[in-house]
């Protein structure tokens, strides 16, 4: 029987060599392993297996959302949207999905499993809770829940009907560096983790956005609605199972036209398995190739995983880029070929009544942590030059 220490080491060469590896001299001349890059492979679609349904596609990520059950397994059935244009969009994307009447009657449709929703904000906990009380299984885009009065009550609709409610954080589960990451923390390549840290800048591009993404009540605050992907990341590499806000702020700081809106925040947070910083803002400038540098770095005792989501801005196609550095050596590893679980995870849950995708408890300490970093926030205002 191979040691548990054969066994990482094993797992580890086969991450780094792979495949081919080209090298060259970093800055100091200390050479940087690479993998060569190569077309991600398409990750195939399960066979039918479970008929669910969408209502409020208030945000695009319904989109994805959708494709992700699909890709696990799920069967689009119908659909639901207030708003005739979002309705119309959605059908040309899901034809296949029949326009429902009503939300009742996705809600009263025994056939039907799980609801899926990227609807206003605010509305999406109300909604969660119609649907497990409804028999169904519930999974939301971020926020999923926008205040702590919500969040009780999920909870306790939750305990009581032993539904899923599940939230899409997207910067983890749908991006393939951040879930080789996670195999190479549980393998040890860094050692004991230490830290996290998450930053997450967006693009504003206000004249794109309805009037609700301007109003605070309804969006939650910046660091309720983005940096709930940065806290799920906190306690995911951490392993953290309680944490508390150390501190935290918000600011409008360069959109006085939108007084709602928050364009800055950050916070510290600890864990009983770590630490954590987090940025989020609306500052991406338009000379960005994409809509946002989002970064993470993971810190552990020997080594740092650096994660750059959606763009290498030192030349690299692409996203979903992972940097390594260990007592030995520097490694860029190409992650385009990781196949990304949640999904068909998903899924397994509903059918199963298991907890795969993401334990229910972790769910909602991410949007806990974020409720209770955005109520505590200083609300800050720099001096202009």
């Amino acid at each position: 029987m191979k040691s548990k220490g054969t066994g990482r080491r094993a797992f580890l060469r086969s991450s780094f060599t792979a495949a081919a590896t080209a090298a060259w001299a970093g800055a100091e001349g200390r050479p940087i392993r690479v993998q060569e890059a190569t077309a991600p492979a398409p990750q195939p679609a399960r066979a039918p297996r479970l008929r669910f349904a969408a209502i409020g596609m208030n945000h695009g990520h319904i989109n994805g959302q959708c494709e992700t059950v699909k890709r696990g397994g799920g069967e689009l059935v119908s659909f639901y949207a207030k708003e005739p244009d979002l309705a119309a969009a959605f059908a040309k994307r899901f034809p296949e999905a029949k326009l429902a009447r009503s939300e009742r009657e996705i809600l009263e449709d025994a056939s039907i499993k799980l609801i899926v929703s990227a609807s206003i904000a605010n509305e999406r906990a109300p909604l969660g809770i119609e649907a497990m009380r409804h028999g169904k299984d519930f999974m939301a885009d971020k926020p999923g829940i926008t205040s702590l009065a919500q969040l009780a009550e999920v909870r306790r609709v939750q305990a009581e009907t032993k539904r899923i409610y599940s939230i899409l954080y997207g910067e983890r589960l749908e991006n393939r560096a951040t879930i080789k990451a996670g195999e190479l923390v549980k393998a040890g390549a860094i050692g004991r983790m230490l830290q996290t840290i998450g930053l997450g800048p967006h693009r504003m591009n206000p004249k794109t956005r309805p009037a609700w993404f301007f109003e605070k009540e309804r969006y939650g605050g910046i660091l309720t609605d983005i940096a709930s992907h940065q806290f799920d990341q906190f306690l995911f590499f951490t392993g953290s199972t309680t944490a508390e806000v150390v501190a935290s702020q918000v600011g409008n700081l360069h959109h006085p036209q939108h007084p709602g809106l928050e364009d800055f925040g950050d916070a510290m947070v600890r864990g009983n398995g770590g630490s954590g910083y987090v940025r989020v803002d609306w500052f991406t400038p338009d000379g960005l190739s994409t809509w946002g540098d989002g970064r993470l770095t993971i810190l552990g005792t020997d080594g740092f995983i650096e994660i750059r989501k959606n763009v290498d801005i030192g030349g690299r196609a692409g996203g979903s880029h992972l940097f390594l550095v260990d007592q030995k050596e520097t490694r860029y590893i190409d992650s385009r070929d990781q196949a990304l679980p949640y999904g068909e995870r998903l899924v397994d849950d509903v059918l199963n009544r298991t907890e795969t995708s993401m334990p229910q408890a972790h769910v909602f300490l991410a949007m806990e942590i974020a409720l209770k970093a955005e109520q505590q926030a200083q609300r800050v205002q720099f001096a202009k030059s």
